[in-house]
Parts: C-alpha cells; structure tokens; sequence
C-alpha cells in the first residue's frame, strides 16, 4: 500500500511516498512559492505516474473548510477535489499542518526529541503542539479513552499580551506597522526579525539575527533571540493552561531545533511557569523540542494510511 504525503508550508513544502514503515519510500522537498500550486508540486513528484499510491493526505499550513484553504501564508489556494483528480483517488485529506504534526508526534522515539522539562508526564492528560515557523501553529492531542485526537487551532493568531514594559513597547512598535498585533507577529521567524527591528537592527532575515546571537552573546541579536524564547515561552504555558496539556508540550517548527541552546537557557521555562497559582502545574508539564523535521509527514502518513483502511473494498 503506497501512502502519499505532504508537509506544505509558506516556505517550503515537502512530499514523501510510504509503504507503511516509518521510513519514506522517497523525499523531495520543493520552495512553495516557485511553484504554481500544489497540484503542480504533486505532478511534479510523481511524474505523471499516480498508479501505486491508494491514499494520499496532505498537511497545510493554513485552516481548512470543507477541503478548500486559502490563507496568508501560502502563495495559492488548494482544492482537494484537484488533488482528487490530478490523483485519481476517492478521497484525498486535506488537513491543518499542525494537525498532522500532532499525529505525527506520537510516532516519535526518544532520539527524535530534546528535553527541556522532563516533568512528570501524566500518561491520562492532554498535549500541545506549538510550532513557530514561517508563522506559529498551535494544535492539541486530546484523549480519548486510549488513543488521542488532534484538534487543530488557529491560535497563533490571537491577540499578543505583552507581560511587562518592554513587551508593551514592542506591541506599540508592531502595533504602528501591522494594526493588529498577533502571537505569529513576535513568536515566528517573521516575528524574530521584528524583534530585531524593534531593538534597533536593521529589516534581516531571521536566519542572520540567530547567525548574529550564535557568535556574539552580547549582540543585538542575542537580545532579539532572548526576548522572543521568553515570548515563546509564555505562549507555549498559555496553550498547556489551555488545553490542560499535562502529558506534555510540543515545540515543533523549524526554529526551537536550531535554537535548543538558547531555550535550554532558562527563559523559556521560565515565562512557560511564570503563571502565578499556576506555576506548579505547569513545572510538572514536560516540555520537548522536536527535532524530527518529518513529523508532519509522519503524521499525514498515518491520516491516509486510516482513510484508506477506511474506504470500502469491491
């Protein structure tokens, strides 16, 4: 049975045959924006040749009505009824990213993960996926007697709180660029650039600030990477609280693997249990990185592989 999967971010997007094993079949990555669309990228990857595969899932990131996205981050809509005929299938899933990042988790071995907080993992409880990224993507894996489901959210996009005078300058700051301010403004790799900026630096690519904070600990750079890893920090205990997510938080994206030093530091966890009567609750949540940059393959993977067991046989 081969499973096609998609991981399709702003940035990049990602497609990956399976057969039922952890490991793909093949993977190729693709730049989403020099692309014309999904069903582009898709014909691509598979040449013309859609034969073999009997289920196919596609993780976005973006929310999802009735199989059709369109958002901000992405440079076009998609629409699984093309997917549906490009691939010749039933029924193709269209499903938010952190969706399909939430199943992916757990799948993950203990090689596929950095500690932050080792806790006390509640076996029965809840967890939480934040990922920053190109934009920040939440999700939660709630139980369900004995597995879990994944609910998909678009909290990245809520109001940010700032927590003392700094913050609140910063909000100000982003407030006269963007009007609204949200978590994704301050907490993503568009967010670590308006930090720097806020700081004083100049408009630069997120890589350059981390590059900066990696050889200089005085820098402005590292200044910008310590503010936004007590944000982080602060969003990702605002989601645990949330969702009561004491089997665990999730950091996922493509930033916390690149910066595991810095949250290892201490302001993460530290804004993560700044929450007044709540900070021994969330000093008991555990709290990893995730460093498998498959998870949301994984995750689309095992969402197709269920749909095809799902469907009916002749």
């Amino acid at each position: 049975m081969t499973i096609l999967a998609g991981d399709v971010g702003g940035t990049k997007t990602r497609l990956a045959l399976f057969d039922g094993g952890p490991a793909p079949l093949r993977l190729e990555t693709y730049a989403t924006a020099e692309h014309g669309s999904l069903v582009e990228i898709v014909g691509r990857f598979l040449n013309g040749s859609t034969a073999d595969v009997v289920s196919a899932a596609f993780g976005v990131a973006a929310p999802v009505a009735n199989g059709a996205v369109s958002t901000v981050n992405l440079p076009w809509p998609i629409y699984a009824h093309e997917l549906v005929e490009v691939l010749e299938l039933p029924l193709v899933a269209v499903v938010n990213d952190l969706e399909a990042n939430a199943r992916g988790i757990e799948l993950l071995g203990p090689e596929d993960l950095a500690v932050l907080n080792p806790g006390e993992r509640d076996a029965e409880g809840n967890c939480a996926v934040v990922s920053a990224g190109t934009g920040l993507g939440e999700a939660a894996l709630v139980r369900e007697g004995d597995r879990y489901r994944a609910v998909a959210t678009e909290g990245g996009h809520t109001d940010f709180a700032p927590r003392n005078e700094t913050e609140v300058a910063l909000y100000r700051f982003l407030a006269r660029d963007y009007g609204h301010v949200s978590y994704e403004r301050v907490c993503s790799g568009l967010g670590l650039a308006n930090i720097y900026r806020f700081l004083g630096g100049d408009a630069v690519e997120p890589a350059a600030v981390s590059a900066e904070a990696a050889a200089d600990p005085t820098s402005r750079g590292r200044r910008a990477l310590d503010l936004f890893a007590s944000i982080y920090g602060a969003r990702a205990g605002n989601v645990a609280l949330s969702f009561m997510a004491t089997g665990g938080v999730f950091l996922g994206g493509g930033i916390a693997p690149k910066i595991v030093e810095q949250l290892r530091d201490g302001g993460f966890m530290r804004a993560f249990v700044d929450k007044g009567r709540f900070a021994p609750l969330l000093c008991r949540i555990p709290v990893h990185v995730v460093l498998n940059d498959h998870t949301a393959l994984l995750g689309a993977a095992r969402i197709a592989a269920e749909r095809a067991r799902s469907l009916p046989t002749h």
